[in-house]
């Protein structure tokens, strides 16, 4: 690792950070991940409708949904309820009228977008953006926070205070683990791709993204998700670094899964 990338992720131990579900190098990880297992005519889908962008990969627009709250605030404004659903206190059970309203929420925004960037008639500025927004909501869904409780805004209102530095609960969840290993993007990379791979089940369109917040949410519910005090022993991480390592792993077959039904067909 060079002297720059060190300082860099130093660096981001020490600043609060936003409450961005994995942050950009989870979301860059699991757009990676998924396209090892796109088809051949997903992927040439998908570099159709890359052609142009800054960095024409999943990777390179796996964080644009984020970015959005600087880039375009009134758009980030308007899908910022799309990248969470709150189930905890209903036992982790989707029901769309209740958790959804308006469909603003992940479950309902991932499949609107799905049929979005699965419509060939669709303008392909139209199908660029779903594509973008797909790839990260399905990265949300899987972030165990993005579907947790409301009471205390997934974990956002949840102090903690880890190797001296305070931070939230969700926030470390979402960046604070990884980066503490100080793998680079390649290493994490490399390592995922040797842990145990899901089976990939034909995803049908819409996706089923109720299923995955469902299951992220149990997650949250699990003895010791809650940590009993807010100073933070290193066990903590000990314990749940691989349960985030293995919501990524699920997150990219996930995300394949939903690609090649929306695009693998035509």
């Amino acid at each position: 690792m060079n002297r720059i990338l060190f300082f860099l992720l130093a660096t981001a131990l020490l600043l609060p950070a936003p409450a961005f579900a994995w942050g950009a190098l989870g979301h860059r990880l699991v757009a990676s991940l998924a396209w090892d297992d796109l088809t051949p005519a997903t992927r040439r889908q998908i570099n159709a409708l890359l052609a142009g962008e800054p960095e024409p990969t999943l990777a390179g627009i796996a964080s644009w949904a984020d970015d959005l709250r600087d880039n375009d605030p009134v758009l980030g404004k308007k899908t910022a309820r799309w990248h969470y659903v709150n189930i905890g206190e209903h036992d982790c059970e989707y029901d769309l009228p209740r958790d959804c309203p308006g469909g603003n929420c992940v479950v309902e925004a991932i499949r609107a977008q799905t049929a979005i960037l699965s419509d060939q008639r669709r303008p392909r500025a139209e199908r660029l953006q779903a594509l973008k927004f797909v790839v990260h909501f399905v990265g949300d869904a899987h972030q165990p926070l993005h579907a947790g409780f409301a009471r205390d805004k997934g974990g956002n209102d949840i102090q903690v205070n880890w190797n001296g530095n305070g931070t939230n609960l969700h926030t470390l969840w979402d960046s604070r683990m990884l980066v503490s290993t100080r793998r680079d993007e390649a290493a994490w990379l490399a390592y995922l791709r040797t842990l145990p791979r899901p089976g990939i089940a034909p995803v049908n369109l819409p996706p089923p993204a109720a299923r995955w917040a469902e299951q992220s949410c149990r997650v949250v519910t699990q003895p010791g998700f809650y940590p009993p005090r807010a100073r933070l022993q290193q066990s903590y991480v000990d314990q749940h670094l691989p349960i985030a390592e293995k919501q990524l792993r699920l997150a990219g077959v996930a995300l394949a899964g939903t690609l090649n039904a929306a695009l693998g067909r035509h």
